[in-house]
């Protein structure tokens, strides 16, 4: 009796050590304590992405299959216009400044408004080095800039790549319009888009008059603002 006695006593105190190790690497609500690793889940909700508060990053141009742009599109709300006498012939700089080498094909234009009864010729867009030298251009764009009032890829005769530095998006103009019907998506910015900023850097500006096609090279020095501050509203581009 002795024995058995001792063999009971014995079962129950390993049956309750074992009880007690379940218990400690249970949660309350049954789910195991811990976990390989070591490390803890993320709180419910919680981003991975890196970059700041709550991982959060503004659009960037390859979330919308694009390479650059002067600004998010969503952005571009506003609609700008100008008077056949205020922009014909002249050539509108818009810079853009590109951070890592760039395959170069189009330029993407939001076109806002048609003028159907327009006299369009010679419109070019372009774009310039921070030498001032013309690296590219489209071929006259007039005809494209009669239909579809979308955003649209306008492309460069001859493709290029673009080193990282600072380019100039430039448009030329030329027939007769109606003020109004003819109209490009922009920032709304006019005059404070070049806040602290002087020639050869304007970020928006106009450079020569009477032209027909884009010269082979412009003088950043003689950027103008004159056209800018009627309200001639800086424009939306994009490269792809």
């Amino acid at each position: 009796m002795r024995t058995r006695t001792t063999a009971v006593s014995t079962g129950l105190a390993t049956a309750l050590a074992a009880l007690l190790v379940l218990a400690g690497c249970t949660s309350p609500d049954g789910s195991p304590r811990g976990g390989g690793s070591g490390a803890a889940a993320p709180p419910p909700g919680a981003s991975t992405v890196p970059g700041g508060a709550g991982g959060y990053e503004g659009p960037r141009p390859q979330d919308q299959n694009l390479l650059a742009w002067t600004g998010d599109p969503n952005d571009a709300g506003h609609v700008t216009a100008q008077s056949v006498a205020g922009v014909a012939g002249r050539v509108t700089l818009v810079r853009i400044v590109l951070r890592e080498r760039t395959p170069w094909s189009n330029i993407w234009l939001g076109l806002a408004g048609v003028d159907p009864n327009a006299r369009l010729s010679d419109c070019y867009l372009g774009v310039y080095d921070a030498r001032g030298a013309l690296r590219a251009s489209t071929a006259d764009i007039s005809p494209q800039l009669m239909t579809d009032a979308i955003a649209k890829p306008l492309p460069l005769s001859k493709p290029f790549t673009a080193e990282p530095g600072t380019y100039f998006v430039a448009l030329l103009l030329n027939g007769n319009w109606a003020t109004n019907g003819l109209t490009l998506k922009s920032t709304g910015a006019g005059i404070s888009v070049n806040a602290g900023l002087t020639p050869p850097n304007l970020r928006y500006s106009t450079v020569l008059t009477g032209q027909t096609s884009l010269p082979a090279t412009v003088n950043l020095a003689e950027q103008s603002t004159s056209t800018i501050n009627t309200g001639w509203a800086s424009q939306w581009y994009a490269v792809s």
